[in-house]
């Protein structure tokens, strides 16, 4: 039996309905969009429509079942009893497995419990996406970056992670100079790049499923003063956060490591978002690090540390590691210089 349905069935009280792909995939190894995998005390079935039932077909250890375009309607048919299912399902959906006499009871986080700590395999995959990011951000400081658009470097971007492995992007990559990078999740557009500013790139690839999720912040001439000092003050704060980042840290209190740091600068409450997040086959999943976290960090959690300073219409800075959670401290994967690199 695949041991990560057995560790999630000591976990539940009754059948279990997964319908978030990510988790059917953490699951059954089973890629697709239309699927749901229903885990019991005795079996587990494995539901996809005929574009997907050979590769359902060749999943050890489930039993695949054939099923119409509108999976849940047939759920709904053929399914009966108390029931539990993932609260991310949408309500039209839950409705349609109510109206079919399921008692549905619902449930939050009990997958994502599980992926929170990975397994050696999993370690592996994402040391390796972190070995492809650690390549194009060497690289990408021979690009040009001003006169250009900030669109035109995350294309770069892209193409330097296809030639240096990486299996498709993370997400959609962030290039935000001068005032763009005073919103953390800017998106690269038509603004040119200037002489003398700061500009926050946030990329990474996937590597076997499993996402990187750097940032790093150039600058592309000689800074004011303020930049400067604030560039300064978003280094002190991440590594505090990474000296005391350890097994038994609450999220609250390992934000707190980074946040303290930049309250007592000149840059107090600039810091508008969570300390980090966990990383694995979705960009953002548990662990949380933040102020309204309510985790507990264990050894194998990989999480980002990605503390930053942000001033509205000028600029913004942030640095952002990927880490392993270890009884001791951490296991640094990201290998990417951090001192200030000027680019042209």
């Amino acid at each position: 039996m695949n041991d990560r349905i057995a560790r999630l069935r000591e976990l539940l009280e009754q059948p279990l309905l997964v319908t978030d792909p990510t988790n059917v995939r953490y699951l059954a190894g089973f890629e697709s969009s239309n699927c749901a995998l229903l885990v019991e005390d005795d079996r587990v079935r494995l539901f996809t429509d005929f574009r997907y039932i050979q590769a359902a077909r060749e999943v050890d250890g489930v039993e695949a079942v054939l099923t119409k375009r509108d999976l849940i309607s047939e759920l709904a048919d053929e399914l009966s009893g108390r029931v539990a299912f993932e609260r991310v399902l949408p309500y039209g959906l839950y409705e349609v497995l109510r109206d079919g006499g399921l008692e549905l009871v619902p449930t939050s986080g009990t997958v994502e419990k599980l992926r929170a700590v990975k397994e050696e395999g999993e370690l592996e995959q994402l040391r390796r996406a972190c070995a492809v990011t650690d390549r194009v951000f060497e690289r990408l400081t021979g690009v040009p970056f001003v006169g250009r658009t900030e669109r035109d470097v995350s294309w770069d971007l892209a193409q330097l992670f296809h030639e240096e492995g990486g299996e498709d992007l993370a997400f959609e990559s962030i290039v935000g100079a001068g005032p763009t990078g005073s919103r953390p999740h800017a998106r690269a557009g038509n603004r040119k790049i200037g002489a003398g500013e700061l500009v926050v790139i946030d990329a990474g690839c996937t590597i076997g499923g499993y996402a990187s999720d750097y940032t790093r912040t150039f600058a592309t001439g000689p800074l004011d003063n303020e930049a400067k000092d604030a560039y300064q003050v978003v280094l002190r704060a991440q590594q505090a956060a990474l000296d005391g980042i350890r097994a038994g840290i609450s999220g609250v209190a390992a934000d707190g490591l980074a946040r303290s740091v930049i309250d007592e600068s000149p840059f107090a409450g600039k810091l508008g978002h969570g300390l980090g997040h966990g990383l694995g086959l979705d960009v953002h999943e548990a662990p949380r690090l933040s102020t309204e976290s309510s985790d507990v960090l264990e050894p194998g959690n990989v999480v980002t540390v990605e503390p930053g300073v942000y001033l509205e219409g000028k600029f913004g800075i942030r640095i952002e590691d990927d880490v392993v959670v270890t009884p001791e401290g951490i296991e640094n994967l990201t290998g990417f210089t951090k001192d200030l690199i000027e680019v042209s």
